[in-house]
């Protein structure tokens, strides 16, 4: 009641309209603020005109839209976390870890391990802070029927005594890493904070975005908020149902409004954003590695740091930076291991 007491404030926002915005997920002046008029106009039902003075409304209320000095920015960029691969030379190449309120993108041929990023962080997410953690739950998006819980399972038990003493006194566990009895209790608490849905098409996929929303929003004010949403694989659905030259301009169309509700989710929940992302091969090339990520420009433009993985001998795995908006490309190597990411 209270929420809906809020939105009526707005400009051209009765009762009935201010149930509507909530049940169609704009509960808050910041939701509304980042909506794009058509968006708020067709799920609310609402005219286009009306939708833009809401909007509007919204933002100065919220003070999003307007410029802002670049102090004012550093000391929003200090709110930002960063979510720690736990592999010092991977954390020291991409300045310290992943950040909340943007999307982090990794890419590489099949095997070569993308999967077992998305599901070490899931696991790192739920550290403290002062371990490389954020102290928060994970979503996981699986397109590509990935998530296992028995890897999981492996990566908890490959943490350092350390962290795993610092996890079993977070959940109020009695016992160390030694107990079995302890260990088993910290695995069902971990895997308990990671909300898997697997999506069975690119419609889908991007309903489950909004579903992520919910499982934020309900979490928002507790003491384990959503701080990472993983997409396993981003473009996988998108490239098998959209084949060939004409339908690749509808097929990037809905890749970037997926990819902005994903932009949206990390940045009014300050969560980190994950996606993996499928490669090609391009035959024109002569020299170098052939290989390249799909999604185009859209996809290049709207992730945050691009990262390409590629195999190197046995377990070892190559890191390449390839874009970031404040620091040089370069390159990193980890492993890949039983109990997880490891350092080389």
């Amino acid at each position: 009641m209270a929420a809906t007491a809020d939105l009526e404030r707005l400009p051209s926002v009765g009762p009935a309209t201010a149930d509507k915005l909530i049940e169609s997920g704009f509960d808050s002046y910041q939701g509304i603020a980042v909506a794009s008029p058509s968006e708020l106009s067709n799920t609310v039902d609402i005219g286009e005109n009306t939708a833009a003075t809401i909007i509007n409304a919204a933002r100065e209320a919220a003070d999003v839209g307007g410029f802002k000095s670049g102090t004012s920015i550093l000391d929003h960029r200090e709110k930002i976390g960063s979510l720690r691969w736990l592999v010092e030379e991977v954390d020291d190449l991409i300045g310290g870890g992943i950040e909340t309120q943007s999307i982090s993108e990794v890419y590489g041929e099949f095997g070569v391990g993308k999967s077992q990023v998305t599901h070490q962080l899931a696991v790192n997410a739920q550290l403290p802070e002062a371990h490389g953690g954020l102290d928060g739950r994970a979503v996981f998006i699986d397109s590509e029927d990935t998530f296992r819980p028995e890897r999981i399972e492996e990566m908890v038990r490959g943490l350092s005594e350390e962290r795993l003493t610092a996890l079993l006194e977070q959940r109020d566990i009695a016992g160390d890493p030694t107990d079995e009895t302890a260990m088993n209790l910290l695995i069902e608490a971990v895997l308990d904070k990671i909300h898997v849905a697997k999506a069975f098409n690119s419609d889908h996929q991007m309903l489950l975005v909004e579903k992520a929303r919910e499982i934020a929003a309900e979490h928002e004010e507790t003491e384990w908020p959503v701080q990472l949403i993983c997409v396993d694989s981003l473009t996988g659905h998108f490239r098998a149902e959209y084949v060939g030259r004409g339908t690749l301009a509808q097929r990037q169309q809905k890749l970037n409004r997926h990819l902005h509700d994903l932009s949206r989710l990390a940045v009014l929940y300050n969560a980190a954003v994950l996606v993996t992302n499928q490669v090609q091969s391009n035959p024109d090339s002569y020299f170098g590695d052939p290989t390249k990520p799909i999604g185009g420009n859209i996809l290049g433009h709207k992730s945050t740091i691009r990262l390409y993985l590629r195999n190197s001998k046995g377990t070892k795995r190559v890191v390449r930076l390839v874009d970031a908006p404040n620091l040089p490309d370069g390159e990193a190597v980890m492993r890949v291991e039983t109990e997880g990411l490891t350092t080389e």
